[in-house]
């Protein structure tokens, strides 16, 4: 079973994106399965189901950080994947924080970004798309050629080694790009001792366990000062 991540910012187009590939595989005969996960709400699990009827699951964080909820599922939305006998299995994020990176070590990853995010947006996504084996880019049909020229340049200067190309999520037109290097990534092994590529936030303070006050007199463990 191939297994790709696919993270980035909300509504860049990740569901998209995978749909349309997905689709591609589909019409080879290949078995597909997708999970998704969020924070508070999703239908993308649905939209899975009912546009490509396909076997879908989603996993909401709710209070607890949506990062450290993904990376402490994924050995049992791999063994999911594996007991619905799935080719493929597409990850999607919640794509809420870019100080970390969903990418694995030895597992397809891929970021997706919208030409509508800024040119900013690039270095503001850190390991999440510094760290990606591809980028997706989205929305290029509402820019100009010159702006999508600079938005991919600045992506490449964050990330020279990836693979960069652009997808239509209205339309699917470049999906079969992004097809044909899923086709070439390797399966999956096991994921129990695999490490992250980058980092998790590391914080444990009073507001992880609840308080909802503001004020020092109500802040302790690991809390960061700003410089004024």
């Amino acid at each position: 079973m191939k297994v790709i991540t696919v993270a980035g910012a909300p509504s860049a187009g990740k569901t998209s994106v995978i749909t349309y590939t997905a689709k591609r595989f589909l019409d080879e005969g290949a078995k597909v399965a997708a999970v998704k996960f969020d924070a508070l709400k999703t239908d993308d699990d649905r939209i899975y189901q009912e546009k490509l009827g396909i076997p879908a699951i989603c996993g909401l964080s709710d209070y607890v950080c949506p990062d450290h909820y993904y990376v402490s599922n994924l050995e049992e939305v791999l063994e999911w994947g594996t007991r619905q006998k799935a080719d493929y299995l597409f990850i999607e994020t919640a794509g809420l924080c870019f100080r970390c990176a969903p990418h694995i070590e030895d597992v397809p990853a891929v970021t997706v970004i919208d030409n509508l995010s800024g040119f900013s947006a690039p270095e503001k996504m850190g390991p999440a798309l510094a760290l990606a084996d591809a980028v997706v880019i989205t929305k290029g049909d509402l820019v100009s050629q010159a702006e999508k020229e600079v938005f991919g340049h600045r992506v490449r200067i964050v990330n020279p080694k990836a693979k960069v190309f652009h997808v239509n999520g209205l339309t699917g037109n470049g999906s079969l790009t992004f097809k044909r290097l899923v086709d070439a990534w390797p399966q999956a092994g096991e994921l129990t001792g695999t490490k992250l590529r980058y980092s998790m936030p590391a914080s444990i303070c009073s507001y992880c366990t609840g308080e909802v006050r503001i004020g020092e007199e109500y802040q302790s463990g690991n809390v960061v000062k700003i410089d004024v």
